[in-house]
């Protein structure tokens, strides 16, 4: 059967443009989103083999839409001169790929696309829809489906009439009616206020279509009834609005869509120009220069595939010597959990698969003793994960030597799909199959046997050996090397260390916790209930709402589409208003505290160690924090002392053991006083003085003697919050006064600390040139937003700018260490236990006669982990749980 390809162009290249870092030609071309969409439009080639191909574009901003409604797509950004400048480059990129492209003034892309989509399924044809927007549902039927695309481009999903039934309970033809109802922010189609997602599906499934909702208005009650009689004829307009028109006049047939594939020489000649070497090179395209040949060689992709089971041990025992790559394939989120389903070893023309039950076998044990080789090199993706889930098999990972997922978050943090397919789309490398094309996901995923699976795990495999070599050459090119070999990659064997040792966590501590909770949570609904005059659910925002603001009379400060906010900001702005706002914050964080940590950690305990194992993520974070996961011990709330409780069920592992914690005395303004250079600053740390006390003295002008707690609480705000480049608008929210005063106390600040003023300017003004911070350790993140035209925008990006580097820093500091921890405790062969890092504190466990010397050698090391021009200062305690060693 003919397959028909049309492809959303404005949508795409949108989407190719903010989710590839920036990236320009020798002579200055923006290519990005060319290089995105290019990415994508091969692998639409390769996976669907069309017969007939399309891109459309949308003619200008007026359209016949705009004749009913002029507001449409009001409100829309500029598009960014470096995206508009790509559009030329990728019709013309288009044409060299012969495929064809059409617009039509006043329409959109979508109707051509809708119009072509009818007339191939009228003549029998299949047709395929790409695009970013979910409006093209309503396009499925079952001859159309619709790829829509996820993570940037890397990833598309794949909706026939079924899928979209089975995740929104709806049909394709009513994909127009959830829009009249809920309406499209992005095209500025207003709905109706107050309906959401949710609430639009919800009445779909019931009454089906706009006009029986409007029809059968007496049925619905309350404020969703008048928020749609009020506004019944912006739903009506708004369905019409989403409405793809599929009788556009065209003049054109599908005959003039067929596609006999691309001219090479013109291929060529476009590629050359816009330097997309390695695409050049895999579609034989003819290399560019003599290093273009050479990486090509580097990156062959040209492979046997070798099943270990069938064929035997005796090639894969001769390939480990030279091994380029391996692959551990596993399935689960929760590392310490996942099931290994197979492994890949990539060497030269061949790449051995074993399926992962073999690993215990006998013919097995010359894998097994690689594996646990400190000579043999390890390269592959997340090698964290990989020790995790073989230690569950009794293999200890040794000799890990490059992790591409790790080294390409290093490259850049904010990389929105760090996949494999992800990363070697950034590269311009061939893709492989999607995890979700071959596994399937939700109640359709499956484990593929023999062939199939091996092919898989194979491809990721080579594309491990792919990218190596080219995310080396920028660790180097960037001068990242120290931060990726010395410290992040060791890192994680630290890491994996502390996980697999776990803490221990006294499971009836934690139950008579929640049974006291339970008491409290009790008593306050009572209160709560008091204060209103009547029982009502405390958990509904909407009754909540009615009961603080129609029936207290409480002022309102912010509302939502469904109504009032009772968000924790308005509630704590309320607090001072009336009893009632102090109880309803308490019941909050006690029924938090009683779910997620009580609740949740006591399932999380492994009943076979009796402690808690959790994971900490590397390549989350983009300020480089590590984040704790399975379950997250770093976010147990302190500031309540009923959070604090919860640390009194963490206790040592072994009798007569300690808890031992160390945490950093105010790491980020050190940093800040190092990078700003501000002498004030500087003075005080040196001095040892309260850098609150002392910013209060310098901004109000007094004594030490004079600063009372007040003057001492505004300081704390203002310096935490120059750190992340507040604004006053936020300084005067957290200390509740006036914008203008918190701008004049910001103003002071920056009179009293000249330095920082400074660093904050400059650091900005160097974004803005380089594109990019660093930290102290040559850790980068990249800020494109930071030239954007949009306000908001550019200003997150400035104040990203601003804390980036000392927050980095911050978190390079503690990972230094860790590592500086690690070494100290093997090489003084000490029994004491690292087990977790929360913040800016690390928490051990410690046998008693290695406390004295745990309680000297802790703080030390922490203090000298990098030389800065102030002091590092690490405050130690310890106790029988973690709670006394706070």
């Amino acid at each position: 059967m003919d397959k028909l390809v049309l492809i959303d162009g404005n949508s795409i290249i949108f989407r190719a443009f903010y989710a590839i870092p920036p990236l320009t030609s020798s002579s200055g071309l923006h290519t990005n989103a060319v290089l995105g969409f290019t990415t994508m439009l091969l692998r639409v080639l390769e996976e669907e083999k069309p017969t007939h191909i399309l891109v459309a574009f949308d003619a200008g901003k007026v359209t016949f839409r705009h004749e009913g409604y002029a507001e449409y797509k009001g409100g829309r950004q500029k598009t960014p001169p470096e995206l508009s400048e790509q559009f030329p480059l990728l019709k013309e990129l288009l044409k060299a790929f012969s495929i064809p492209q059409f617009e039509l003034p006043g329409y959109e892309a979508d109707d051509i696309i809708g119009t072509m989509a009818r007339l191939a399924e009228e003549q029998g044809k299949s047709a395929i829809v790409v695009s970013g927007d979910k409006d093209m549902l309503q396009l499925a039927t079952d001859r159309v489906s619709v790829l829509i695309t996820r993570k940037g481009v890397s990833e598309v999903e794949r909706y026939t009439p079924e899928a979209i039934g089975e995740k929104y309970g709806i049909t394709p033809a009513q994909i127009i009616d959830l829009k009249g109802l809920m309406g499209d922010a992005s095209d500025n189609i207003p709905g109706v206020p107050g309906v959401g997602e949710k609430t639009a599906l919800k009445l779909l499934q019931e009454f089906g279509t706009v006009e029986n909702v409007l029809e059968k208005i007496e049925e619905i009650k309350g404020k969703l009834r008048e928020n749609i009689e009020s506004h019944s004829d912006d739903a009506r307009m708004s369905k019409k609005l989403a409405t793809i028109f599929r009788e556009v006049p065209l003049d054109y047939s599908l005959d003039d869509v067929a596609w006999k594939g691309y001219d090479t020489s013109a291929l060529g000649t476009a590629m050359r120009k816009l330097e997309f070497k390695t695409l050049a090179e895999r579609l034989n395209l003819g290399a560019v220069d003599e290093a273009t040949k050479a990486e090509s060689a580097e990156t062959a992709t040209h492979y046997e595939v070798v099943r270990v089971e069938t064929s035997g041990w005796a090639g894969l025992n001769d390939a480990l010597a030279n091994a380029e790559a391996v692959l551990v394939e596993s399935f689960g989120d929760n590392p310490h959990h996942a099931q290994g389903v197979g492994i890949a070893i990539v060497n030269g023309d061949k790449c051995h698969v074993v399926d992962y039950n073999l690993l215990s076998s006998p013919e097995a044990s010359a894998l097994r003793d690689w594996l646990e080789s400190l000579e043999t090199p390890k390269v592959s993706y997340d090698l964290h994960r990989v020790e995790l889930v073989l230690a569950r098999s009794g293999i200890a990972l040794k000799g890990q030597a490059f992790d591409v997922q790790l080294a390409a978050y290093l490259l850049d943090p904010t990389e929105a799909d760090p996949s494999l397919n992800g990363l070697l789309q950034r590269h311009g490398l061939a893709p492989i199959l999607s995890d979700e094309a071959v596994y399937g996901k939700g109640a359709k995923f499956r484990v593929p046997a023999g062939e199939e699976l091996a092919k898989h795990v194979a491809a990721k495999a080579d594309a491990v050996r792919r990218l190596k070599p080219l995310l080396a050459e920028q660790l180097e090119k960037l001068g990242m090397n120290r931060l990726y070999y010395e410290l992040e990659q060791p890192l994680s064997g630290v890491l994996a260390g502390m996980e697999k040792q776990g803490i221990t966590v006294n499971g009836d501590a934690l139950k008579d916790l929640g049974t006291e909770f339970q008491r409290r949570i009790e008593e306050i609904t009572k209160g709560i209930y008091e204060s209103a005059g009547f029982e009502f659910n405390i958990g509904s925002p909407r009754q909540l709402g009615e009961v603080l603001f129609d029936r207290l009379g409480l002022p309102v400060y912010k509302k939502t589409k469904t109504g009032y906010s009772t968000d924790a900001e308005v509630l704590e702005r309320l607090e001072p208003h009336h009893e009632i706002v102090r109880l309803i914050l308490h019941y909050r964080q006690l029924t938090k505290l009683q779910s997620t940590y009580i609740e949740g950690l006591l399932k999380e305990i492994r009943p076979e160690t009796g402690k808690i194992h959790t994971f900490y993520k590397q390549t989350i974070a983009a300020t480089g924090r590590l984040s704790s996961q399975f379950p997250n011990l770093q976010n147990i709330p302190i500031r309540l002392e009923e959070g604090r409780q919860i640390r009194k069920a963490f206790v040592p592992s072994e009798p007569g053991w300690t808890i031992l914690a160390a945490d950093y005395s105010q790491i980020e303004l050190r940093v800040l006083a190092h990078i700003s250079g501000d002498e004030g600053l500087k003075e005080a740390f040196l001095n040892d003085m309260d850098i609150h006390t002392k910013t209060a003295m310098d901004v109000f002008g007094v004594q030490a003697d004079q600063v009372d707690s007040n003057m001492r609480r505004q300081a704390k705000a203002v310096n935490f919050g120059i750190v992340y480049g507040i604004s006053s608008y936020g300084l005067s929210q957290n200390l509740d006064i006036s914008r203008d005063q918190a701008a004049a106390f910001i103003e002071q600040y920056f009179e009293a600390f000249p330095g920082v003023k400074r660093y904050m300017v400059s650091i900005v003004e160097q974004a803005k040139q380089d594109g990019y911070v660093t930290t102290l350790l040559e850790r980068r993140r990249y800020l494109p937003e930071i030239r954007h035209s949009n306000f908001n925008l550019r200003s997150f990006a400035e104040r990203t700018a601003m804390n980036t580097p000392i927050q980095g820093t911050a978190a390079d500091i503690i990972k230094l260490a860790m590592m500086r921890m690690s070494e100290a405790l093997i090489e003084r062969g000490l029994r004491s236990r690292m087990l977790l890092q929360v913040h800016d504190e690390l928490v051990f466990e410690v046998p008693s006669e290695e406390l004295e010397l745990m309680k000297k050698l802790v703080p030390e090391v922490m203090s000298n982990a990098l030389q800065l021009d102030v002091p590092l200062l690490a405050e130690v305690s310890d106790g029988n749980n973690w709670y006394e060693a706070k």
